[in-house]
């Protein structure tokens, strides 16, 4: 899991180190990102159903931050993701790659042992398996 930081619209931050104990589902999404529209309710049911196994995080690359992710997520309704940012997207670059969405999967120890670039569909058996490994190290 790379150390670095995100924010979310009211100022807070988050530093990713500070997660590893924790299994992450880390996504990268933007709001004029088409598939990653798709998959958020998705992503904020697996929060949901994995809640105190595995910290589902999304974070926007919308360059625009607060402007454009705050109201996505008050029209959106979810339940248990929060608006963290990256408008600079310094993560984007970290992880590579240039595709949205991007979601890295981390173990624990904040190794990753999984990742998807593009539309996924989070309710499946596949990743419902990749999770249930990841939690089970």
């Amino acid at each position: 899991m790379p150390a670095m930081t995100v924010s979310d619209p009211a100022g807070r931050t988050l530093d990713l180190a500070a997660l590893r104990g924790t299994p992450v589902l880390l996504n990268l999404w933007a709001t004029w990102c088409a598939p990653c529209v798709k998959e958020m309710p998705l992503l904020d049911a697996l929060a949901s159903e994995y809640d105190g196994r595995l910290r589902v995080l999304t974070v926007s690359q919308d360059m625009q931050g607060a402007a454009v992710v705050e109201p996505f997520f008050a029209t959106g309704g979810y339940a248990m993701l929060e608006p963290w940012m990256d408008p600079d997207n310094e993560l984007g670059f970290t992880l590579g790659g240039g595709v949205m969405p991007t979601t890295v999967l981390y173990d624990a120890a904040g190794e990753e042992v999984w990742r998807v670039q593009g539309d996924y569909d989070w309710s499946g058996e596949e990743a419902r398996a990749a999770i249930d490994a990841a939690i089970a190290e």
